[in-house]
């Protein structure tokens, strides 16, 4: 991923997205159902900032993870997937 800076927007159908600033391209996008968004009130969009932040964080563990094992391709300990 390209080092632009991402920003969150609403879109007018609803949708909230995350993209590069300079593209108009989503790259994930999240809808809340209107029960989910009626229990969430304004707070809808503090939900998504969070959970967009959660999602860059795991990527970013993610990605850690794939070049330690990049350097050791010999280890042979299994992953347990939850």
């Amino acid at each position: 991923m390209s080092s632009a800076f991402l920003e969150i927007v609403e879109l007018p159908d609803g949708r909230i997205v995350l993209r590069r600033s300079e593209e108009d391209a989503a790259l994930v996008t999240l809808t809340f159902s209107s029960e989910a968004r009626g229990f969430l009130k304004a707070r809808y969009i503090d939900i998504a900032k969070e959970m967009f932040h959660a999602g860059l964080l795991a990527a970013g563990h993610l990605a850690e993870e794939e070049a330690g094992n990049d350097i050791d391709n010999n280890d042979s300990t299994g992953h347990t997937l939850h």
